[in-house]
């Protein structure tokens, strides 16, 4: 890479593509990029490391440049097609993040869920112990030129992941997601051994997933982990109470060590043990993890818990039936004697479509629920097939569309958790239904 070049990154907001900027600012490189005039919360880093936002203005686009494009961007952008014009070296995000790593050890978290909270754990933890940069899906970024660790979450949309060749890699689980691209589960996990079969030392993967159980069938050099006794990595003696939860980890049935993590879920134990597998492999202490992992806040938009008027609200990206799943098993285990609320805007018509079922049976593990229009994303158009309310129809519990913002019913469960789960922009409905709990 060319300290003297400038790296122009064509939808900078966009989450993977703020944290990779953010990056190689922070690596001593010159960066701008463009987006659109709205306000994302991805921007805030770029704003404060007063990195240069414009429009899409195909001007903006100048010799010695080079152009990084997200991929929401077809070939046809005109600063895309300005930066071919000029000669201008022309690159994806996830090819350029795939030439990057290939400097560092870096490992790749991926999975149809899971991905971004472990990416996040593993990045906190490696931060504490040893000079890591890392990048992470919920627009974090960081890096410096000295690293010798990478950690970086690792997306199958369009076999996006099948760019990078880490030396690790982490498989949360394969569910069947993103209808738009992939025709079924066979084609997920087709993805994904393809992407296990690059992995350069070993893969770490979860021990209760039966796909994941197969790779070792293809000849991958996998770990697992789990609660079983047939995993490498296995957590035993595990207690979950309203602090955490707490376990002891053996590895290859000899006691590594004992940790405590400050977050909830079953999940959260699963998440904790791949991050603590790796830091295995990698030599580093049992006492050096554990006291990294006590103090992990959490990552953007995953269980991101306040308080107003008695009542707690907890926002969390949760957009597929397994997510919902994990989120409201974090919020009972924190929360065992509160009702639990959620409020859940779905996130594209073909996931919708796809998973109806599953979606209510999902939901129906909360006390009541609240379900806001499905969230139309760029990628495609209502074909009107599925609305909403075809979901709602689906649900047993206590159910009730949101009519615009609305809350008369909702505010009759203050002093419980309302849990408002989505990729879109759910987050709206929270602050408003804050304010309304406020005036209230």
């Amino acid at each position: 890479m060319d300290k003297d070049l400038i790296y122009f990154f064509i939808g900078i907001k966009g989450s993977g593509m703020s944290a990779l900027a953010l990056i190689l600012h922070q690596m001593g490189y010159q960066v701008a990029g463009s987006d659109v005039a709205d306000y994302f919360f991805t921007q805030k880093g770029l704003d404060e490391a007063g990195i240069d936002i414009v429009s899409f203005d195909p001007d903006h686009i100048q010799p010695g440049m080079v152009a990084i494009a997200g991929n929401a961007y077809k070939d046809d952008h005109p600063q895309i097609e300005r930066a071919k014009v000029l000669g201008l070296e022309v690159t994806r995000y996830h090819y350029f993040l795939g030439n990057l790593i290939k400097d560092f050890t870096s490992v790749a978290i991926t999975g149809s869920h899971g991905k971004t909270s472990t990416t996040g754990l593993m990045a906190h933890v490696m931060s504490g112990m040893a000079n890591t940069n890392y990048l992470i899906g919920d627009g974090t970024g960081y890096g410096q030129a000295g690293a010798d660790f990478f950690v970086l979450e690792a997306d199958e949309y369009r076999h996006h992941f099948l760019a990078y060749h880490p030396n690790y890699a982490i498989f949360t689980n394969i569910d069947f997601d993103h209808p738009d691209f992939y025709k079924d589960i066979d084609q997920v996990y087709a993805a994904n051994l393809n992407f296990a079969k690059q992995v350069k030392d070993k893969v770490i993967a979860f021990g209760g997933d039966e796909r994941l159980r197969s790779f070792r069938d293809e000849g991958i050099d996998v770990w697992y982990y789990g609660l079983e006794a047939d995993n490498e990595i296995q957590a035993r003696n595990i207690i979950r109470d309203v602090h955490g939860s707490h376990f002891d980890v053996y590895i290859q049935g000899e006691k590594y060590g004992h940790f405590d993590i400050p977050s909830f879920g079953k999940h959260s134990v699963l998440n904790a043990l791949a991050v603590i597998g790796f830091c295995y492999l990698e030599g580093f202490s049992a006492d050096q993890v554990a006291q990294e992992l006590v103090s992990f806040a959490g990552v953007k938009r995953r269980f991101s818990e306040k308080e107003i008027a008695g009542t707690v609200l907890i926002d969390d990206y949760a957009h597929h039936p397994s997510e919902i799943i994990a989120t409201i098993d974090a919020a009972r285990q924190k929360y065992p004697d509160k009702q639990l609320v959620a409020v859940f805007q779905p996130h594209t018509y073909s996931r919708t479509l796809a998973l109806l079922d599953e979606f209510s049976q999902a939901l129906d593990l909360a006390d009541a629920v609240f379900l806001c229009d499905i969230f139309a994303s760029a990628r495609e158009s209502d074909t009107h097939i599925v609305s909403i309310q075809d979901l709602a129809n689906r649900v047993t519990k206590p159910v009730q569309v949101l009519d615009g913002q609305d809350f008369q019913d909702l505010l009759a469960y203050q002093g419980q958790v309302v849990l408002f789960m989505g990729a879109g922009d759910v987050m709206k409905y929270g602050n408003a239904y804050a304010d309304q709990l406020t005036d209230a």
